[in-house]
C-alpha cells in the first residue's frame, strides 16, 4: 500500500514559471520538521535524508494523486526533483498542449491552488512515545513514487487507520508491562 500525506505549504506555495517558451510550476512538496498531523495526539515530521531520489527513479507528477492526470516523470525529465535545506523541492515542465495542464498551471498561478502531496512508502522511521505528549513518526527514509498538486490535500483513510492501530497496540502493551510490575510490586518482587 502507497501511503499519502499531505504536506505543509511554504506562505507562498507553488510558484508558476515561463522561461524560454516553457511553463513550469514549481515549489516544495515535502517540507523537513514540519508537522504532518494524523489525529489529535500523534504527528509526523519528515527528516533531512528521508528522499534518497538516486534510488527513486521513476517518479510522476500528478494531479490530486490522479494517475490519469500526469503532469511530468523524472523518467521523461520532465519532472525534476531535488531536497535542499527546506525539503524537497521540484519543478514540473507543463506540457502545453495538453488542456489539463494548462489549465493547473492557471490555477497555481492565479493561487487558486497552492498545495501538495505526495505518495510514498516508508522504509524507515523512528516513533517517540511520551506522557501527555503528542506521539511522533519521525520517516527516516522513504521511496517516493508520486508528487502531486492538490486542490485539498489530505490522508488517506487507510494510513491513517493503521498509525492508530500501531498507537493502540504500542499503549496496550505500555499497559500490560506497567500492570505486571505493579503486581510484581504488590507480590514483594
Amino acid at each position: 500500500m502507497i501511503c499519502q500525506r499531505t504536506a505543509v505549504p511554504l506562505e507562498n506555495g507553488f510558484e508558476t514559471r515561463s522561461e524560454d517558451g516553457n511553463l513550469y510550476i514549481e515549489g516544495h512538496f515535502a517540507v523537513f520538521g514540519s508537522k504532518y498531523w494524523l489525529w489529535d495526539n500523534a504527528y509526523e515530521t519528515i527528516e533531512p535524508g528521508a528522499f534518497d531520489l538516486t534510488a527513486d527513479k521513476d517518479v510522476r507528477a500528478l494531479v490530486n494523486h490522479d494517475t490519469t492526470l500526469v503532469l511530468g516523470r523524472t523518467t521523461a525529465e520532465t519532472l525534476n526533483l531535488k531536497t535542499d535545506e527546506i525539503g524537497l523541492w521540484g519543478s514540473v515542465l507543463i506540457n502545453q498542449k495538453d488542456q489539463d495542464a494548462m489549465n493547473l498551471y492557471e490555477r497555481v498561478r492565479r493561487g487558486d491552488v497552492t498545495q501538495c502531496s505526495f505518495g510514498f512508502d516508508i522504509l524507515d522511521q523512528d516513533v517517540e512515545y511520551k506522557d501527555g505528549e503528542p506521539t511522533i513518526w519521525r520517516l527516516l527514509k522513504v521511496k517516493l513514487y508520486e508528487v502531486t498538486v492538490a486542490t485539498f490535500p489530505a490522508y488517506e483513510d487507510t494510513s491513517v487507520e493503521a498509525r492508530k492501530k500501531d498507537y493502540e497496540s504500542i499503549k496496550e502493551k505500555e499497559l500490560k508491562h506497567w500492570r505486571s510490575q505493579m503486581m510484581a510490586r504488590l507480590k514483594g518482587e
